[in-house]
């Protein structure tokens, strides 16, 4: 199936209703319309492949409902998950930063639901308006952060462990 066909519009989205996602949460209402102007409803189906490690990362996507697993291409071994994203959470990083190309891949491990952005028009209203460039960067790195640090334990715990257990 074309992964074109797989993405559903469904309604127009507004300020109000970015407002009710957590990643969201705080920011001013003119600046959420901002992002809904770059916006679409979607709701896509289990195994709908969001971005490939190396592509160009033009999109990234709030979470409503539904799981998407996180994998990077390990080679000799294929694609490896190495997280769960889940409602109430931001898929894609990507896009704001220069190359604006994936460092890994993503794809949806149940039917998501999920507001999608535009980036280059997200990227073009952060050089625009320097108050918004510096929230969305700010939650941006936030994900980041929690997410290296959920990395890290997870590399500790799995050195602790003895060979061969799981």
């Amino acid at each position: 199936m074309d992964d074109k066909l797989a993405v559903i519009a469904m309604i127009e989205v507004t300020a109000a209703a970015l407002a009710a996602h957590p990643f969201l949460h705080g920011m001013s209402r003119d600046h959420r319309a901002v992002l809904a102007q770059a916006a679409s409803d979607v709701s896509l189906p289990a195994g709908h492949r969001f971005f490939e490690d190396g592509g160009h990362a033009t999109r990234f996507w709030l979470v409503q409902s539904g799981h998407v697993t996180v994998d990077v291409h390990v080679p000799g071994q294929g694609r490896v998950p190495i997280d769960t994203i889940g409602m109430g959470e931001l898929i894609g990083w990507s896009w704001l930063f220069p190359p604006f190309t994936w460092a890994f891949g993503a794809v949806a491990a149940s039917s998501v639901e999920a507001f999608e952005f535009d980036a280059r028009t997200v990227r073009a209203r952060c050089t625009a308006d320097p108050a918004f460039g510096h929230e969305v960067t700010w939650r941006v790195a936030e994900v980041l952060t929690k997410r290296l640090k959920s990395t890290r334990s997870r590399l500790i715990t799995a050195s602790i462990q003895p060979v061969g257990a799981c």
